[in-house]
């Protein structure tokens, strides 16, 4: 009977081992796929979470509010009461299908996805801000499936779109639960 109690005793301290090594594992690659604060716009940027460590912000609290993407930054600016208020890091179009230049408005379409066949990407988010549904603010891409594409989602904060502005998926939901139809979007 001893031997059996002792036989069963080390069985689960292998298994209690294991799950520990798994679990210390499994920190160390979540730390690692999270930004340090240190990190500059040349590295990864994280593509899940809000692009700063604040909060965003009231758009009803904000007069004036607009939007001006910086393609030579990849960055879009939140602006309000005068100034800017929030920063997202963003991926506007590669040099052969470049995101549009000039003043453009809000426009009443949005949703919570789309899958576009010919380009064999999707995204989640997204608000149209030129033709009507062709030009967007959107998630990293997604595919067929709405997962999320994980190598094109690292390319966030360098141009990697077919036109449209790849947000991360906490400033994608925001843009799309937030800015109001006609809001003034710059990109230069």
């Amino acid at each position: 009977m001893k031997f059996k109690n002792v036989f069963a005793f080390i069985i689960v301290s292998v298994f209690i081992v294991m799950a520990l090594a798994a679990a210390q594992h499994s920190f160390a690659v979540r730390k690692a796929a999270t930004p340090s604060d240190s990190q500059t716009t040349t590295q990864s940027v994280y593509w899940k979470a809000p692009s700063e460590d604040k909060a965003y912000p009231e758009w009803s609290k904000m007069s004036k509010p607009w939007i001006y993407v910086s393609v030579k930054q990849q960055k879009v600016f939140i602006h309000g009461n005068g100034k800017v208020q929030y920063i997202m890091n963003c991926s506007t179009g590669i040099p052969s299908s470049p995101t549009p230049r000039g003043t453009f408005h809000i426009q009443k379409e949005r949703g919570y996805s789309f899958y576009n066949k010919r380009s064999h990407e999707g995204a989640h988010y997204w608000v149209s801000w030129l033709d009507h549904g062709v030009y967007l603010f959107h998630s990293v891409p997604t595919n067929a499936h709405g997962q999320y594409v994980v190598s094109e989602a690292e390319k966030l904060g360098t141009p990697a779109s077919h036109g449209c502005v790849r947000l991360s998926i906490a400033d994608a939901k925001w843009m799309y639960q937030t800015v109001p139809f006609g809001t003034k979007v710059v990109v230069h």
